[in-house]
């Protein structure tokens, strides 16, 4: 195992304990009469070659990226809903399994190129054979539409090298706005669409064959 596989190996851990947790509340939902605010948990631990482009480009020293680089574990939480960002973000803030150190607002302040998300940095525990080590991770919590844009525009970013052409940009831009668009004119409708999902799911539980 080189030093990098040592680094890392606490964030890899901490990234299955989150998703694990989180996806079990989601199954608690379902199981439940209550709307789940969580349509699905994903997570990664950024590639080392990701971690050090970015700290030649943000100038951090390779022996304080621990300390000044906030998102090398990350977990994106995706809901249905802009409401649902608030209702996760407040069952984020009662657990006591890890601790809330930055959150910064971007679905009611969102970035100049359009971007919208929720971002929260938590310190995670993670039990290892050397102690307990607090690890740091990034959690984002988006809507669909959000996510679907953020998608698009990582995959945009990573094409040109960060340098998107100007008429793509504007393009985004656009398609930034339909997307929040497309989140209030959904919010409009949000009883009826949990109605119908609520009648779909009652359905399938009356047609599981018996064990």
């Amino acid at each position: 195992m080189n030093r990098w596989d040592n680094f890392l190996a606490p964030y890899r851990q901490a990234v299955e304990e989150l998703k694990t947790k989180l996806k079990g509340l989601r199954e608690q939902y379902e199981l439940s009469s209550k709307h789940t605010p969580i349509e699905f948990v994903t997570g990664r631990v950024k590639p080392v070659s990701s971690i050090i482009e970015k700290a030649k480009r943000k100038q951090i020293p390779l022996d304080q990226i621990e300390e000044d680089m906030l998102d090398i574990a990350g977990i994106r939480i995706v809901c249905q809903f802009v409401s649902d960002i608030d209702t996760v973000v407040h069952m984020l803030s009662e657990r006591e399994d890890f601790a809330i150190v930055e959150e910064r607002d971007y679905v009611k302040e969102k970035k100049e190129s359009g971007y919208r998300s929720y971002h929260l940095v938590i310190e995670y525990p993670v039990h290892t054979i050397e102690g307990m080590k607090d690890v740091r991770a990034e959690v984002q919590i988006r809507t669909l539409a959000m996510n679907f844009w953020a998608t698009i525009e990582h995959s945009l970013n990573y094409k040109y090298s960060g340098e998107i052409p100007v008429d793509i940009q504007r393009r985004l831009e656009r398609a930034a706005e339909a997307a929040f668009n497309l989140d209030e004119e959904m919010s409009k409708i949000k009883g009826e669409v949990r109605e119908a999902q609520e009648i779909i799911t009652k359905k399938r539980e009356e047609n599981k064959p018996d064990n």
